[in-house]
């Protein structure tokens, strides 16, 4: 049975459960990590009684022994990575902290390193898989306030279109996908209640699960390494 890998799962209504629920429902194994494990198990009872088949486990993006671990879990019938740790950390540079900008680069990308590394070290040799990223607007341009974020969505981004070019040849899809914008989910609903009466502006998290997928599924002579997703009344 193919197994996928999804790091970065909170709540049902976010896009790393949608994430988790979609590939089960395809066919695929999936682990179900994240930090906390109460959302992880919620997760993948969900799939089982659906009759999909899932694991929970608690891991820690910024941990190398911990991804080491999840990708061993997975074994040798691994044939999806998803990267879909981060969180927005907003800040004006010259107030922040240096342990708040580590951090934030941490999260992002040192995480999306280890997380991809690990996964081309188990796809090569069979010469096949596919590697994603989530990425954000944050990923493409600089915005003010937004410095931290800014720098490690670049740098997750940039990193992911390396290894795209570096392991095509070994038959390794790495795809990016750019969420320009906010997700209708339990993030902004919980932050903001009012949300929901604006919720046509908010991107459709199945939309979004549509991207991955697609990706996923691409043949290997039409390979895409980048698609981004926004409502219909995103300025960009």
């Amino acid at each position: 049975m193919k197994t996928a890998i999804v790091i970065g799962v909170g709540p049902d209504r976010g896009l790393g459960a949608r994430l988790c629920k979609r590939f089960a429902t395809d066919g695929l194994k999936v682990i179900v990590a994240g930090r906390t494990l109460s959302a992880l198990q919620a997760v993948a009872g969900d799939i089982i009684k659906a009759g999909g088949a899932a694991v929970p486990i608690v891991a820690d993006a910024t941990s190398e022994s911990d991804v080491v671990a999840l990708f061993d879990a997975a074994g040798e019938d691994l044939d999806l990575a998803i990267y879909n740790a981060g969180n927005n950390t907003p800040g004006r540079i010259i107030e922040m902290d240096a342990d708040y900008f580590e951090q934030a680069w941490r999260v992002v990308c040192f995480g999306g390193f280890l997380f991809g590394r690990e996964a081309v070290r188990r796809m090569v040799p069979k010469k096949a898989g596919t590697l994603l990223f989530t990425g954000a607007s944050a990923s493409l341009r600089g915005r003010a306030g937004y410095g931290a974020f800014n720098a490690s969505k670049a740098g997750l981004r940039t990193l992911a279109q390396a290894m795209a070019k570096e392991y095509a040849g070994d038959g390794i899809h790495v795809g990016h996908v750019v969420v320009d914008g906010a997700i209708a989910g339990d993030k902004i609903f919980s932050r903001f209640p009012d949300a929901a009466s604006r919720e046509d502006s908010l991107i459709d998290i199945e939309g979004i699960v549509d991207g991955f997928a697609f990706l996923y599924r691409q043949p290997e002579r039409a390979w895409s390494f980048e698609l981004d997703v926004r409502t219909s009344k995103e300025k960009w």
